[in-house]
């Protein structure tokens, strides 16, 4: 059986096609608030990494909080994840939250995983086989994980960030959102920005399904005074911010950092 290393951080839905029998494969599901039930459909035995409730912290006052070590190595073992699996990550809306699924492996040391650009939305449009989820059991695995700091903030992170001219805060809700012209969408959050940041909505890296090809990311980055910068990517709860540290880091962009608790932390520990 082949045995599978990942050697970028988006795959193809024709390179999972041809690997779907990998004996190292394991293929998740990162799309939010799903319902599993009956009438559910999944790719290739898909195994549904819940976001929400399994890899968060449930017990922290913002959304989709980065969950503990222990909590993260053991909710993944649940999953039958070994330390030599290879991980393709799909979400139900093409790029989206299988981003910070990736994001999330990288902070906790596990790097041979990839978003599967497009995700259901391109593969089904390639009439690729689609299986009803069933209660499926999972030998538990061995993967072991050490948190990465670096590659995360918080509250207090942010705050130096702030000052320090060679850091650049890229903040990636819509250009609505961005100039407070719109309500947020969490009920009673304020709208508002993170000083000296500046605005790229994901979805301007996004053609149809899937990511934009490199050369076109690459000048949507250089616009934006990169050069030589750490680049903190912030959204509105910490999952489409991981689409631009994925789409930067596809353009090989270096000292990439997500802000955790993005605008939703932000704008209620600030007025």
């Amino acid at each position: 059986m082949k045995i599978l290393k990942h050697n970028s951080p988006l795959v193809s839905v024709d390179w999972l096609n041809e690997h779907k029998d990998a004996s190292n494969l394991i293929v998740l599901d990162a799309t939010i608030n799903k319902v599993i039930d009956s009438e559910s459909k999944r790719i290739l035995k898909a195994r549904f990494f819940d976001i929400k409730n399994k890899f968060s912290d449930v017990s922290a006052p913002y959304p989709s909080t980065l969950p503990s070590k222990e909590q993260f190595q053991n909710e993944a073992r649940n999953l039958g994840i070994n330390n030599d699996s290879c991980l393709v990550v799909y979400d139900d809306k093409g790029i989206y939250s299988s981003a910070r699924v990736w994001w999330l492996f990288k902070v906790f040391g596990f790097n041979n995983v990839a978003v599967l650009d497009g995700g259901l939305p391109e593969w089904t449009l390639k009439n690729f086989p689609i299986q009803p989820y069933v209660e499926d059991t999972y030998q538990i695995g061995n993967i072991t994980v050490e948190f990465n700091l670096e590659l995360m903030t918080d509250f207090d992170g942010i705050n130096q960030f702030i000052k320090d001219s060679n850091v650049l805060i890229i903040d990636a809700r819509s250009e609505a959102r961005f100039k407070c012209l719109v309500d947020e969408p969490r009920e009673g959050l304020r709208r508002g920005t993170i000083p000296n940041s500046k605005n790229l909505p994901f979805t301007d890296l996004i053609n149809g399904n899937t990511l934009k090809p490199i050369g076109q990311l690459s000048e949507i980055f250089s616009k934006l005074e990169t050069k030589n910068r750490t680049m903190l990517f912030s959204c509105g709860s910490g999952i489409t911010a991981c689409v631009v540290a994925l789409a930067a880091t596809l353009c090989n962009y270096k000292d990439l950092i997500v802000y955790d608790g993005s605008w939703t932390e932000y704008g209620s520990l600030t007025e």
